[in-house]
C-alpha cells in the first residue's frame, strides 16, 4: 500500500475511544479520523484499546490524529521521519515511496 508523504512514523496507544498517545503524548482522535490495519481495513478504536502500536499517522489542522496506518513488518523496517523537523531534512522519493536521510 502508498503510505502518504506527509505521513509521520510513531508509536500509537490508543487510552479511549478518542484518546490516544503518539510517542508518549497525550492526543485526541479528530472527528472522522480512520485507523487502518496492517490489511488497510478501518477498524475501531476501541478494538486496539492499550496496545502498543508502530503506526504512520497524519495530523488535521488543530493537531489532532487523523489517519492511523497501523504498520506491517516489512512497512517497520523502511525508514520514515518521526517528526516534521526530520521530513525536512530527509528526501522522498515518490516513484519508489522511500525516504532517505540527507
Amino acid at each position: 500500500r502508498s503510505l502518504p508523504q506527509r505521513s509521520l512514523r510513531g508509536e500509537l496507544v490508543v487510552v479511549a475511544a478518542t484518546e490516544v498517545r503518539v510517542n508518549g503524548r497525550s492526543s485526541k482522535l479528530a472527528a472522522g479520523s480512520r485507523i487502518r490495519n496492517e490489511r488497510n481495513m478501518i477498524v475501531m478504536p476501541t478494538t486496539l484499546s492499550n496496545q502498543r502500536l508502530v503506526v504512520n499517522y497524519t495530523l488535521d489542522f488543530a493537531g489532532q490524529v487523523h489517519d492511523v496506518w497501523i504498520l506491517t513488518a516489512a512497512e517497520r523496517n523502511l525508514a520514515w521521519p518521526r517528526t516534521a523537523e526530520e521530513a525536512q531534512r530527509w528526501e522522498f522519493d515518490l516513484s519508489r515511496q522511500l525516504w532517505t536521510p540527507r
